[in-house]
């Protein structure tokens, strides 16, 4: 939410009307490339009870408590023990951030989970002064409001692993005494020519650029080439051999008759087998492409076997 009021302010724009027309652009985009819409988009701005709410538990179970500067902290030290029992692994003095420090805190790393308002940012009232959430209590507050409190999968980028998610986890197996996610789905970051992606490199480009010359099939099929944790890099270079190998195998296909077979069994056990490897596409159309193989090469024998022709 933060930065959606500092880009709005940069920017001179309402922050509503900045929601609604990058919220409209980013449908448009997942609509090109193909992507199905979710069944829920929730918003922080709509969630403001249910915020509320697991702020004041994480109060009661002291595990929070009001700065002196009026903002409602979550108090790191207090939920140690449950970050043995539940699995999250960055809180020891060893990431202790000198530059995270400030007077109001307890522990260097204890955050925020109400921040006191400040002139010209959007405010809602709570028990403990108008203000707004903080960044990390609005991803819990709406996933335990529409998932429950423990769930299956939780995704994101590489670099949301800490703070955020790590922050996430603190927060929710605090207010509910229990575990939050099974498996988390981390991504990992796009780079241009192997360079991170920024403005300042001249090399930042939109999902938008890259359809606008390229069609979605072939993005797509970019976008499989590489282990979805791993980082993967950009290139027009790519893109084309992408869109090359997409042919091979959809020129397979014309050669498959549909039939089912001992083989075609054996064929979807190994793919469905890579799959099931924490999603290792890499693998599965290294699969695919021996079977392309195998099926070009039945191909070329037909081709070459003499036709017997019937008598007239």
């Amino acid at each position: 939410m933060i930065k959606l009021f500092q880009r709005a302010r940069d920017t001179g724009e309402d922050w509503r009307s900045l929601t609604e027309r990058m919220v409209h652009e980013m449908h448009i985009d997942f609509a090109k490339l193909g992507i199905l819409p979710p069944n829920i988009e929730p918003r922080p701005t709509e969630h403001i009870p249910q915020i509320i709410s697991m702020i004041e538990r994480l109060l009661h179970r002291q595990f929070a408590y009001i700065a002196e500067n009026g903002d409602v902290m979550f108090s790191t030290a207090s939920a140690k023990r449950l970050w043995k029992a539940f699995g999250t692994g960055y809180y020891h003095a060893s990431c202790r951030d000198p530059h995270r420090v400030n007077e109001y805190k307890r522990d260097p790393l204890d955050f925020v989970l109400w921040k006191r308002a400040k002139p010209g940012e959007p405010v809602w009232p709570s028990p403990w002064g108008e203000g707004r959430p903080g960044w990390h209590i609005e991803c819990s507050a709406m996933n335990c409001h529409y998932l429950g409190t423990h769930f299956d999968i939780h995704g994101g980028g590489s670099d949301l692993i800490f703070p955020h998610h790590e922050n996430e986890i603190a927060q929710s197996t605090s207010a509910n005494d229990g575990p939050y996610v099974n498996y988390w789905l981390h991504t990992g970051m796009v780079t241009v020519n192997k360079e991170k992606m920024s403005k300042s490199l001249n090399n930042f480009f939109t999902l938008r650029d890259i359809l606008n010359r390229f069609d979605a099939q072939s993005v797509r099929f970019f976008l499989l080439s590489a282990h979805y944790r791993k980082p993967l890099n950009y290139s027009e270079e790519n893109i084309h051999l992408a869109r090359a190998s997409l042919t091979r195998l959809y020129t397979a296909c014309q050669f498959a008759d549909g039939s089912r077979s001992e083989q075609h069994d054996a064929w979807r056990a190994r793919f469905c087998e890579a799959m099931d490897d924490d999603f290792n596409t890499p693998q599965a159309l290294a699969i695919l492409f021996e079977l392309t193989r195998e099926i070009n090469s039945f191909a070329e024998r037909m081709m070459m076997k003499p036709q017997h022709l019937p008598p007239r």
